[in-house]
């Protein structure tokens, strides 16, 4: 599984110039934690890197407002974020997550720049911001960029679909255990600093069911809760517990790291 250890280094690598290789290899916040930054061949590499703006997201921050402009496609590398759906009355519901292995603001390589979903830090942590016009004009090209964009919004929409079906269909613990799995996926430690009412808020569902939900899981031994700090003790009781949506959408992003050459897997990761 490809790690995205800040301070992981990266083997000497045919997929990018020997002066970019030179400061990659230097910085320990490499934009090829990125999956799909990763896959980028040599020559869309090359002229995407003096672009690529290193940023800090925390927790809450809004990288995208429903129906407001935006500019940026962001990737990231340690961060996680969270794309919302908020109804009239406030409520609100996760519809899919992204990190290390996605982007965020592929919309805009097709010449939009507002979208009805909010998008929203859930783990903070750092990605790469790239202006969209840029990312629109590599996409234009319709060479390997086009491909891998397109290859990622076909996984997107079928998580999407995966999550409408899990929300609908199964329950609260299963629910739990899915969104705890693929967090953890994106993760560098069993360590997810999460409070129960931002759960709720993510599966649109009221915190008292959280609140059971975890009781549940921690009486079984899978978790431990505590202000705010979900430490996982069991990843095979999850994967038991959790209902088929979780396999799914992990089959779908495992196939898009097939993309990524393999001199470009981080390494002591």
């Amino acid at each position: 599984m490809i790690g995205s250890d800040p301070s992981a280094k990266i083997s000497t690598s045919r997929n990018c110039s020997p002066q970019i290789e030179t400061i990659l290899n230097a910085d320990p916040h490499n934009p090829r934690q990125n999956h799909l930054l990763a896959a980028f061949p040599l020559d869309e590499f090359d002229r995407l890197f003096a672009h690529l703006e290193l940023v800090s997201l925390s927790v809450g921050d809004f990288l995208i407002e429903a129906d407001k402009g935006f500019k940026f496609a962001y990737f990231p590398t340690t961060a996680v974020v969270s794309f919302m759906y908020i109804l009239e009355d406030g409520t609100a519901a996760e519809i899919a997550s992204v990190g290390k292995e996605g982007v965020i603001g592929i919309s805009l390589v097709l010449g939009e720049e507002t979208t009805p979903r909010t998008v929203e830090v859930q783990i903070a942590g750092f990605a790469y911001r790239l202006k969209g016009t840029i990312l629109a004009s590599e996409f234009s090209r319709a060479g390997p960029v086009l491909h891998l964009l397109l290859r990622y919004s076909q996984a997107l929409i079928i998580q999407m679909t995966q999550i409408a079906i899990c929300n609908r269909y199964h329950s609260v613990d299963q629910q739990i255990c899915r969104w705890l799995l693929l967090s953890l996926d994106r993760s560098t430690n069993d360590l997810l600093y999460m409070t129960q009412q931002v759960i709720a808020n993510m599966l649109g569902i009221r915190r008292e069911r959280v609140v059971m939900a975890a009781r549940n899981l921690q009486k079984d031994g899978l978790i431990h809760y505590s202000r705010g700090t979900i430490e996982v003790l069991s990843r095979l009781g999850l994967e038991k517990t959790v209902c088929e949506c979780y396999g799914v959408i992990r089959t779908e992003l495992d196939r898009l790291k097939s993309d990524v050459p393999m001199d470009n897997i981080i390494l002591n990761a």
